[in-house]
């Protein structure tokens, strides 16, 4: 690869993927070269798995994010009943995630009046 960026990066990568592909091996890639970046998914991968990462990263963002940012409860709430929700989507949730769901609903509506509030200032 003489080129080095990220685009030489994907284009050795969509021939590596389709060499793969020719082997009747089931890959998806998703690709945003905006933001450098590429995903890639085999055969195994499923929706509710594919969305547990994504909250995963979203989780991430929150669990870094310091608690004084604005956002920060509202983001860090929605993740954990999201990921409850997706733990349990074959399955059915207990009473004590329940409770914690609704915990985490409360917290996320004092945090959406506390940014009501400072938008109204």
């Amino acid at each position: 690869m003489s080129d080095n960026t990220f685009q030489a990066f994907y284009e050795e990568l969509k021939i590596l993927v389709e060499k793969f592909e020719k082997r009747q091996m089931q890959i998806k890639v998703e690709s945003d070269l905006d933001y450098d970046s590429v995903k890639i998914f085999g055969e195994k991968m499923d929706s509710v798995t594919r969305a547990k990462l994504g909250v995963e990263d979203a989780a991430e963002l929150a669990y870094t994010t310091a608690e004084h940012h604005p956002y920060w409860a509202v983001l860090y709430n929605c993740t954990e009943i999201t990921k409850t929700i997706l733990e349990k989507w074959k399955d059915e949730v207990t009473s004590e995630q329940l409770e914690e769901m609704k915990w985490n609903l409360k917290e996320i509506q004092n945090s959406i009046s506390n940014i009501e509030n400072k938008i109204k200032k």
